[in-house]
This record gives structure tokens, C-alpha cells and sequence, in this order.
């Protein structure tokens, strides 16, 4: 978490980039985008994996509207750090990440419905994302 946003500090100050009000509202969409993924990853605790696996059905904290928090902050993230170093290259990356994320979001959501079924699928139909 330190590094998270010593990294995004230190981007922000010595980072490419012009320094103009893009800079600070990309700062602002960084910050909060760490800290969502920090809350919403300590919200998972043990069932968070990197690969789609169904132990428990976690629907507190952020996950009471958003089903995928860390997918959602993230974007937040990295927008923010486009919008503060304006590199061409990286404008790109919203671009990747968003499909990649959804796809990853889909097969989590199959891995879950196939576990926990109807309780799933309730949850599914209150929440965002």
C-alpha cells in the first residue's frame, strides 16, 4: 500500500508530463483508485486469488454494490496515471485493460454461479459490475 502510493506521488511529481490541472485531477483519480483497490482486495481477505476460484461469496464493504471493486478502481487508477503522465503509449492502456478485465469478470462470475447458484445470482442482480 506504501509503495502504491509512494509510486504514484513520486509519478506525479518527477513524471513526464506537463504540469497543468489534467496533472492534478489524474492524481486525484489515482489516489482513489488505490485506495479502492487497498479496501476492496483487505474486503476478500483468504478468498482473494489471482485465478478464479469460488470459496467464499463475499458481499460486504465495497462488494455490498460493486461485484467487482478491484476491476472498477483500477480503471480509476489507471486513467489517473494516463491523465497525469500524457505518454501516447499509454493511452492505450485503458484500452486493454477494460476488455481484459470484463472477460476476467465473466468467467469469475461463472466459477461463482456455479458454486454458491441461486444465492449468486441474487447477489448478482443487486449489485453493479
Amino acid at each position: 500500500m506504501v509503495l502504491g502510493y509512494f509510486f504514484v506521488f513520486y509519478l506525479f511529481a518527477q513524471g513526464p508530463g506537463p504540469r497543468d490541472l489534467w496533472r492534478n485531477v489524474g492524481l486525484s483519480l489515482a489516489v482513489f483508485g488505490l485506495a479502492g483497490v487497498i479496501a476492496a482486495r483487505y474486503s476478500l481477505g483468504r478468498s482473494f486469488s489471482v485465478m478464479a476460484k469460488a470459496t467464499e461469496l463475499i458481499t460486504s464493504g465495497l462488494y455490498a454494490r460493486i461485484r467487482n471493486p478491484i476491476y472498477v478502481f483500477s480503471w480509476f487508477f489507471v486513467i489517473g496515471v494516463v491523465m497525469m503522465v500524457r505518454m501516447k503509449l499509454l493511452y492505450l492502456a485503458p484500452l486493454v485493460l477494460i476488455p481484459i478485465q470484463i472477460g476476467r469478470a465473466r468467467n469469475e462470475s461463472r466459477v461463482l454461479e456455479a458454486k454458491f447458484g441461486e444465492e449468486y445470482r441474487r447477489y448478482r442482480a443487486s449489485t453493479w459490475f
